[in-house]
Formats: C-alpha cells, structure tokens, sequence
C-alpha cells in the first residue's frame, strides 16, 4: 500500500500540485501518476487530494500523510549512514548537564556546533543545574555528562570524574551599602540584618545545599549567577560571589570586597561521566576537557584552574 515508490509519487504530487509536473520530475506518464494515486486513495478508503481542472491540492487527511511520507523517505536516505556511525560507536543522544557556575551561552553554542558537524546523527540536549542538581541529574536523571559536578571525589562508582579545577569566592556589597562602611571582620549579627542573595540548588532527590544563609536572615532567591551579580550591584542583598565573576566591578569600586568571620572555601568542580554510556561523542567531549581544548577552556572562565 505505501511502498517507497507509492510514498515518492505521493509526495512528490503534493510538492507540484500537479500531476504532469510530478510526471516530468520522476519520468512517468501523467496516467502512471494518476492511476498511483488513485490506487493509493481506494486502499486507504481516503481522498488525498482536492482535484480541479487545472490544480490539486491535498486535503487533511492528504497533508498528515505527506508530513509523515516525508520523514520516512528523509530517514531513509540517512539511515545507512546513521547505522554506520552506530556500528562505530556513535551515541544516538547525549544528555549534558552544566553547572550553573560555569554555564555560558558562547560557549555551549560553539560546542553544540562542533559537535553537531562532528556527529550529525547524535542527537544532544543541554540543561543547567545549580549544587546537587548537577549530581542528582546524573544519578538520578537522564544525564550522561556533567561539566562542573562539585567536588574531586564521584559520588557514585559509576561515574567518572576529572578534576576541572575551583571557584574561589568573595564576600561582596554594593560600595553604598552599609556594611562597606564598617571594619572587618564582619560578625554574623551585623550581617545577619541584611537580606543573603542566593541561587537556590536545583535537586529533586539528593539533600538541597545553601550556599551561604544565616539562621534569622531574610533571603532573596534568583535564578542564575547573572542575576545574583546583577542584584549585588544594585545594594539588593549581601553574599559571596566567584571572584572571577566580579574582580571587575571590584576593581572599577562598584562592589566592595568585605572581611568575614566565616570565610567561604574554595569550591572544587569536576567533570563527571558515567561509565555505562561511554562511546565515540562522550570520549570527544572528555578529551577537549583532558587535553585543554579551547571549546573546553571556554566552560571554566569562572574556575581557578590547577594543572
């Protein structure tokens, strides 16, 4: 009933909205194309197409057809090639997830592009986590790779792990909030009056972490590490932020560094795999990582890295 050249025929019809031209393109007789479809149309007890003297057009039933036809017939011609990369170890889909710490638009683009080239067949979604998310997708999600999973040690034996390098943090205010006028270091009850600026952990499963709140401290949530910057700036809120994200703002004076009893500890970050997924993409991704690839090195901006 569909056979390849039934489906050609079809679409092809479609395509002209007309039977000669449809003829003249795939070397048939206006009747050979004719006779095709209107065995097409009494074997699926449908009409395809609306027919006038001079144009056909394709009715409902005739466009669901033509957009399915037109997938198979488009599979069909990259199939070989999708089984040969599969046959050599090409992953059909890669899920990364990106620590919101490291998450850059440029650089996840330029990424996707090299990847998409390389592994035309692969299909490949990216997500951004925040703390234990980032460790809760790939234990308990759909992640394969994770770029910026925190800590040197995998939580799971599972599960690869490279060193990436860490964040180093300041405490920060705006240069007219109130506490830049005070000598450090700041105790908790002078800091614990104004509001703590943070990025609430994104996992479902594993325990949440809070980057820096005090008990009795109102707190502000935002979403991404852009807005958090954006919100010191404006005198919102106090906490500590990636040195990295701010050493500008430092150095022009629009924030002020400030002295804390509570000094906030470097935070590693990894790169983290898991092992039952491993084919010829994953290995290209690790390998930028490994070898300090420019496409890798624009992931860690943020990260003081330790070779």
């Amino acid at each position: 009933m569909l056979d390849t050249e039934t489906m050609r025929t079809f679409t092809k019809v479609a395509e002209c909205k007309s039977f000669s031209k449809a003829a003249k393109l795939l070397f048939k007789t206006p009747a050979a194309i004719s006779y095709r479809i209107k065995s097409l149309e009494t074997d699926l007890n449908t009409q395809l197409f609306e027919r006038t003297t001079r144009t056909v057009s394709l009715t409902l039933a005739g466009q669901h057809l033509y957009e399915h036809c037109s997938q198979w017939l488009l599979w069909l011609t990259t199939m070989p090639e999708e089984l040969h990369q599969i046959r050599d170890g090409v992953e059909r889909k890669i899920n990364l997830t990106i620590n919101n710490l490291l998450y850059d638009v440029e650089a996840v683009t330029e990424l996707l592009s090299y990847l998409q080239e390389k592994f035309p067949f692969t299909n490949f979604t990216f997500n951004r986590q925040v703390y234990m998310g980032v460790w809760d997708s790939l234990l308990h999600g759909e992640c394969h790779l994770a770029i910026g999973a925190t800590g040197t040690e995998s939580l799971d034996n599972m599960i690869n792990i490279f060193p990436l390098g860490e964040i180093n943090w300041v405490f920060v205010a705006a240069k007219n909030h109130p506490i830049t006028h005070l000598e450090g270091p700041l105790s908790n009850e002078t800091l614990r009056k104004y509001p703590a600026i943070n990025i609430e952990d994104t996992s479902i499963y594993m325990n949440k972490r809070v980057a820096w709140l005090l008990p009795s401290q109102s707190e502000i949530i935002v979403p991404n590490i852009t807005t958090k910057l954006l919100c010191h700036l404006k005198g919102l809120g106090i906490g500590f932020l990636p040195r990295s994200v701010c050493q500008k703002y430092l150095d022009s004076g629009e924030l002020i560094e400030c002295q804390v009893i509570n000094e906030r500890k470097p935070s590693p970050l990894s790169l983290a795999w898991k092992k039952s997924h491993m084919g010829k993409v994953m290995c290209e991704i690790i390998n930028l990582f490994k070898f300090h690839h420019s496409l890798a090195s624009s992931f860690l901006k943020n990260i003081d890295i330790k070779r």
